[in-house]
């Protein structure tokens, strides 16, 4: 018969969690501290250690770490009312089997003290054990990313996983998603945080262009060639190279990544000398490879060689419990960039921004909340500083619009002029900036600014 160690500070939640694993057929034994719990890791040879992140004393990072001097092999689940991004990675990357977030329902725990167990249970038929005790002090800020709900928090953990190694990942996701994010976090976060993160977008360069991108050219390899110039994986080093709409790339393309992959080394173009390939690559794509092999526009083994592992980006839609927490975030990070004080959120603004579609996903809501933080007069982030698109503004007021005489409307360029000035003028006609709230280019602003023959008052 198994027996799990519980240590919780909280007398109620060892008494719960005892209730709960003694009708499972578990032997418990408690410890109030760390300390304890430790001394009992080492006089009771626990199977299974069940214990609460925050306690006075030993954290329960340290108490694993402790643990797992005693016992590699011994699975910890970590329980805490403190839900945290980073300290989830963490827990994974120190060795946790898994990190429990209070309250947790009774199906959830026994499910985790299962396989735990049937961990152990395997690893205990194992004639060898492989164990690597890897630990991280430069983590990512826990905001760089932001997600609460069980896709999110499931993605965080193989994040953890993922970035004590160098296998090729890939994510997908619709655009807005994250999926840049991801890669930051995956790269930052692991073994490659000291070296070069390297980014390539891979639909904005010609077929051409690419290859000298990715590989770099010899001088007088082509026209215009001046002098040589090193390709993104020769300065990726030994980090991570991130190939954006990977989806985008030629076939011809396809064929030399395919090449790098597998030899571990790539020429420049023009040249002869062969380059060791030591980096990483993480794809990202908001198009269905699968249908593009199908259809004959993608290499299936290529697609193979790159979803070593693969992460699936929800859509904000499917994870509306989150619009909360990214809104918050959000205006923390824009009032510092724009020297803002947009501190409360209105009524109705969360049901208003939980009830939008985000076709855009989470890069439309951050934009939204920008537009929103500059437009605001005062502290407060409510409805009437919020502008949705016109398919959600539709919805909100068509019944209204139906009934609206024809004078009342506006033409689109009109609003489109008086949007694009309004935002000029509170940004100070400082395009960068504009261009960025307004989530156009800079070539396009201009070209608007011509166009409705605006002018700086």
């Amino acid at each position: 018969m198994e027996k799990i160690l519980i240590i919780d500070d909280e007398q109620v939640n060892r008494v719960m969690l005892r209730q709960l694993l003694s009708k499972e057929g578990y032997i418990t034994i408690e410890a109030e501290d760390g300390e304890k719990g430790i001394q009992l890791v080492k006089s009771e040879r626990p199977d299974i250690v069940l214990t609460d992140f925050r306690m006075p004393g030993m954290n329960g990072l340290e108490v694993l770490s402790e643990a797992h001097k005693i016992n590699a092999r011994l699975p910890v689940i970590l329980l805490t009312a403190f839900g945290d991004v980073a300290l989830t990675i963490k827990s994974i990357q120190v060795g946790a089997f898994d990190y429990l977030e209070k309250p947790f329902n009774a199906t959830q725990l026994k499910i985790t003290v299962h396989n735990a167990l049937n961990s152990v249970r395997l690893s205990n038929s194992l004639n060898e054990v492989i164990y690597n005790t890897v630990s991280s002090s430069n983590m990512l800020d826990d905001n760089i990313l932001v997600g609460k709900t069980p896709a999110m928090k499931e993605i965080f953990k193989n994040i953890g996983r993922i970035s004590l190694n160098k296998v090729n990942v890939l994510i997908q996701g619709d655009t807005g998603t994250g999926k840049e994010l991801i890669a930051k976090l995956i790269h930052y976060a692991g073994i490659t945080r000291n070296s070069p993160l390297v980014i390539v977008n891979c639909s904005t360069l010609t077929e051409s262009l690419l290859e000298s991108e990715l590989f770099g050219h010899v001088k007088g390899s082509f026209t215009g060639s001046i002098r040589d110039k090193k390709g993104k994986f020769e300065l990726a080093g030994d980090g991570t190279i991130f190939l954006d709409e990977i989806s985008e790339i030629s076939q011809n393309t396809q064929v030399k990544l395919l090449r790098v992959i597998q030899e571990l080394e790539f020429e420049k173009v023009g040249g002869e000398e062969t380059i060791p390939m030591n980096a990483r690559i993480i794809a990202a794509t908001n198009r269905n490879l699968e249908g593009l092999i199908k259809e004959g526009k993608f290499r299936e083994d290529l697609y193979y060689r790159l979803k070593v592992f693969t992460i699936d980006l929800p859509p904000l839609r499917e994870r509306k419990e989150d619009i909360r927490d990214l809104v918050v975030h959000f205006l923390h990070k824009l009032n510092k960039r724009f020297n803002k004080n947009v501190v409360k959120i209105g009524d109705g603004v969360l049901d208003m921004l939980q009830s939008h579609d985000w076709q855009g996903n989470v890069r439309e809501l951050e934009n939204t909340i920008l537009q929103a933080i500059v437009m605001s007069k005062n502290d407060v982030l409510d409805k009437d500083s919020i502008t949705l698109n016109i398919r959600q503004q539709q919805q909100q007021t068509g019944a209204v619009a139906e009934q609206a005489p024809m004078r009342q409307f506006r033409s689109l360029a009109d609003v489109e002029k008086y949007h694009i000035e309004r935002i000029l003028n509170e940004m100070r006609w400082n395009k960068v900036e504009a261009s960025r709230v307004l989530d156009i280019t800079r070539p396009t602003l201009n070209a608007k600014i011509e166009k409705y023959a605006l002018v700086q008052m």
